[in-house]
């Protein structure tokens, strides 16, 4: 018998697929409304077919060797794996991010650190930090924006800045430079226009942890310490030392974090300190100024 007349059309295979996903879904009590878009997007990456593509070859039979792969995508996907360390690719504002599970899966909400950064400061040449920059998108986003602005990103993951790098090379972004090490570490003696961060800060006990979804995520890039603003501290302790007079410290914490940021840096000198809400109406990003003089 032809094995290629055993193995399923695309439709029938995305409907396998999502049903698959909904059911473990279900047995994860998780929301189980991606199924069907997880299930496409994961056939479209095994075709190397836009998802669009899908639709109009319904028909179209499956290889043995296709089926193999998609079937173990899903498989993944059902374990709670990413869709982004499936397919190894993951957008962010305007770009295309590898991403592998050496670095935290870029958040939507994150882009609005970037929107903060890129109002602050304007177009003409200008120094930037991005500490613990993981997969450089917050960095590589600043970059491709600011192509006058200079970019140091921070990691004291040598893999993650190894994605990180291997980004901005694909990107063809040169205004970015990568330096190993935690925090400050690096940039001894030297100091910027802005630094941002997306630190972790999530606390150690916090149940958030518990979610399925985070379990294949690195612990590092989420979970800060004992109260979840140890990174957030350290990053404020020392800002006014690398920052020039009049320069800017944007930070994204978690909802329900606002305030204790927000007494820190008074608490350092900062003035201006003001926090803004992501599309979720949560208070997502603080920002403060270094007084000049």
């Amino acid at each position: 018998m032809d094995t290629e007349q055993t193995t399923p059309r695309v439709a029938a295979a995305l409907e396998r697929a999502s049903a698959r996903l909904r059911s473990a879904a279900d047995a994860a009590s998780a929301a189980s409304g991606s199924a069907a878009l997880d299930a496409q997007l994961l056939l479209a990456h095994v075709l190397a077919r836009p998802r669009s593509a899908l639709l109009a070859h319904g028909d179209d039979r499956l290889s043995a060797e296709q089926m193999a792969v998609y079937d173990h995508c899903i498989e993944r996907r059902a374990r709670g794996e990413p869709l982004a360390y499936i397919t190894g690719r993951k957008p962010f504002w305007s770009l295309q991010l590898q991403v592998t599970p050496a670095v935290l899966v870029p958040r939507p909400e994150t882009e609005l650190l970037v929107e903060r950064c890129l109002a602050l400061l304007p177009a003409r040449p200008a120094s930037v930090a991005d500490l613990g920059t993981g997969s450089g998108a917050v960095a590589l986003a600043l970059a491709s924006e600011r192509p006058r602005w200079r970019l140091t990103a921070t990691d004291k993951s040598v893999d993650a800045l190894a994605v990180a790098e291997a980004n901005a090379r694909a990107l063809n972004v040169g205004n970015v430079s990568f330096l190993a090490g935690d925090w400050y570490a690096p940039l001894a003696g030297r100091r910027f226009d802005l630094i941002a961060s997306n630190p972790p800060y999530i606390a150690a006990h916090d149940r958030a942890l518990d979610d399925p979804a985070l379990r294949h995520e690195p612990l590092a890039a989420l979970r800060s310490g004992a109260s979840g603003l140890e990174a957030l501290a350290a990053l404020i302790d020392g800002a006014a030392a690398h920052l020039l007079e009049g320069g800017h410290l944007v930070l994204e914490h978690g909802a329900g974090q606002q305030r204790a940021v927000a007494d820190l840096l008074v608490a350092q000198g900062f003035r201006h300190v003001r926090c803004h809400a992501d599309l979720a109406g949560l208070p997502r990003v603080t920002e403060a100024q270094r007084p000049a003089g």
